[in-house]
Order: structure tokens, then C-alpha cells, then sequence
């Protein structure tokens, strides 16, 4: 199975704002893997588009090395998300379980984060930008959860320490 990734939007109950649109034609210039092999691990991912001009995201995660985890991520320009109440992806995915992550700097050393699932079909996820939490290296921080006015990368991993195959596709 392969994951693929369509359009990326903030929504709010007025306003919508695409942060990326995938075609057979878009750069993936700001997109980049970042995978367990900065800790020492050896899981593998990829980002590419299809004939479809879908992304797809895919890879395999190995428990070797104390890894166990593969992400991919986009930087962007600042971005005011005052206006919002929720991040929307178009994807299908492969029935497994997934990471959003929002960085509101992307110097930041942590992230915020919530899970979703892939059905195997296509689907649209909503994340409330609201119920997001700060997490670093895995653990959860006690600060509040997201409150702030923009946002600068976003991110989707997969770990969960198991070993697996995985992959995710976007759609128009």
C-alpha cells in the first residue's frame, strides 16, 4: 500500500487557505525526510509524485539501532493561522496509524502533535489546530496545547515502535 497526499488546507468556518496543492507539475523543493538514521537508526522513506500528481509518502521502519520512526516535512513561510480552527489533508492510507505534526517555528525544538487513522480508502482528516500538544523526542511537554498565531512546517511521521512497510497517497 502506498500513502498519497492531495491538497493541504487550513480551514476555518469563513475562510480557506490551500498551503499546498499537489500536481504532476509541483516542486517538492521544501519537502525533505527526516528519519530515525539522525539517531542512528536505518528506516528508509520517500517523497515522490505519481502520474496522478499525487504525493506519495512512502518507506520502511526498522527497530534497528534504537530507530523507529520515518517523517516527511514541508517548511513554508510564515503563515497567520489566527483565523483558523483546523488543518484538512485529502489522503488515502494504508489502515495504519499516523503522526500530524505542526512546528510554529521550525527552529522550535519540539513539535505539536496529534494521531490519525488511514482506512485504505480515500478520506479527508480535519485536525483541530486547537488540540494539538507539544511533544518532544516521543514525550509529551507540559506547556499548553497549540495557541499560536502562525505556523512555519508541517509534518506527517509514522513509528510507533513496530517494524513495518508503509505509504500514503494524496488525491485532488
Amino acid at each position: 500500500m502506498i500513502h498519497t497526499i492531495t491538497t493541504l488546507l487550513f480551514i476555518s468556518i469563513l475562510n480557506t487557505m490551500v498551503i499546498f496543492d499537489f500536481s504532476e507539475n509541483s516542486s517538492l523543493e521544501n519537502w525533505y525526510t527526516i528519519n530515525d538514521n539522525v539517531m542512528g537508526g536505518v528506516s528508509r522513506s520517500e517523497i515522490s509524485i505519481n502520474e496522478e500528481g499525487n504525493a506519495v509518502f512512502k518507506g520502511s521502519v526498522s527497530l534497528e539501532n534504537n530507530g523507529g520512526f520515518c517523517s516527511v516535512r514541508y517548511d513554508f513561510e510564515e503563515t497567520p493561522v489566527t483565523d483558523f480552527e483546523k488543518i484538512t489533508f485529502r489522503i488515502k492510507g494504508d489502515g495504519k496509524r499516523y503522526q500530524f505534526r505542526i512546528r510554529a517555528n521550525r527552529d522550535d525544538y519540539y513539535s505539536y502533535i496529534t494521531y490519525f487513522e488511514t482506512s485504505g480508502n480515500w478520506e479527508t482528516i480535519e485536525i483541530p489546530l486547537r488540540k494539538m500538544y507539544p511533544v518532544f523526542r516521543g514525550r509529551k511537554l507540559e506547556m499548553p496545547d497549540f495557541s499560536n498565531d502562525t505556523i512555519e512546517e508541517i509534518a506527517f511521521l509514522i513509528g510507533n515502535k513496530m517494524k513495518k512497510h508503509f505509504g500514503l497517497k494524496s488525491t485532488k
